[in-house]
């Protein structure tokens, strides 16, 4: 089941909206993180059933970041959906095959983002 949401954004503005949106339209417990590192050292303890990570970062970026959550055996499997303004066809087939299960566009409809995040969540969980 769908509870616990792990989101890695460096932009306060992006975190909050978010944050707003998960927890109070989609009654998600939501974790934020602003880096990558950050993300490596909270998700552990926090066991998310689903991470939302952001492309461009300062330091670590996304795809470094997702790399890193796949070496760590508590996270391997944890469907990852990137967050980007980079949504070509070519930027999406790279994500996806990074390991991503979606892409959700930036910037994002705060009214849809659950059912967003809920239906990339079922795909990979089927």
């Amino acid at each position: 089941m769908l509870q616990r949401i792990l989101c890695v954004e460096d932009d306060p503005d992006i975190q909050a909206v978010a944050r707003l949106a998960l927890q109070a339209l989609g009654g998600f417990e939501v974790k934020l993180c602003s880096s990558g590192s950050e993300a490596l050292e909270k998700a552990g303890a926090f066991a998310p059933d689903m991470i939302l990570l952001d492309v461009m970062m300062p330091g670590m970026d996304g795809p470094d970041t997702l790399a890193a959550l796949r070496q760590e055996p508590a996270l391997a499997q944890v469907p990852v959906a990137f967050m980007t303004a980079r949504v070509q066809r070519d930027d999406i087939s790279h994500y996806l095959a990074l390991g991503a299960c979606g892409v959700i566009a930036k910037p994002f409809d705060p009214m849809t983002l659950p059912s967003q995040v809920k239906a990339l969540w079922q795909e990979a969980s089927s």
